[in-house]
């Protein structure tokens, strides 16, 4: 990873990584994976700020794939202990659920069924990291490309003495 990178990937990763993971801020991905963007955006942005210069779009862009990629290991690193402390709530809900489901379709009882003893499995959690890998790349560097084209500095003036080009003619008939 190029070491101008580093940082901007390090902090977009994080964000991208935490906010996947936790439980009900999570949810945030559901509306257009937002949280996939924003660590993108977030890399743009930092990579911004570290340099005088104008970044381009490109830029950008591989500042939100590298963060996309460093997202997807923090929120595999976030993720398990979460799941793990997680799976007696989510049993006791479940199974409240399933108690008071007076008129609930029969339909829904095999997939609760399914959640109350499913747990956190290997095959799961191999799943889920690559799924948030191929995602976390995809929509974080679409993030980083949003992010460069928002964040960009203006071109710095030319110092006096450098040639500058003539104005334009003036339209033809004055």
């Amino acid at each position: 990873m190029p070491s101008s990178k580093m940082q901007p990937a390090l902090f977009g990763g994080l964000v991208l990584g935490v906010l996947s993971a936790l439980p009900v801020v999570s949810m945030g991905n559901v509306c257009c994976c937002m949280w996939l963007i924003a660590g993108g955006v977030v890399a743009a942005y930092v990579l911004q700020s570290n340099q005088q210069a104008p970044i381009g779009v490109g830029d950008g862009a591989v500042a939100g794939l590298l963060a996309g990629l460093v997202g997807s290991v923090v929120y595999l690193v976030v993720s398990v202990p979460i799941s793990i402390l997680m799976g007696p709530v989510q049993n006791r809900m479940v199974e409240r659920l399933m108690e008071s489901g007076g008129d609930m379709p029969e339909a829904m009882r095999p997939a609760l069924e399914a959640m109350r003893q499913g747990g956190v499995t290997v095959l799961g959690i191999v799943f889920g990291f690559f799924m948030m890998l191929v995602l976390s790349v995809l929509f974080s560097t679409l993030g980083g490309a949003i992010g460069a084209a928002i964040f960009r500095k203006k071109a710095p003036p030319l110092p006096s003495g450098e040639w500058t080009p003539p104005p334009p003619p003036p339209p033809p008939g004055m």
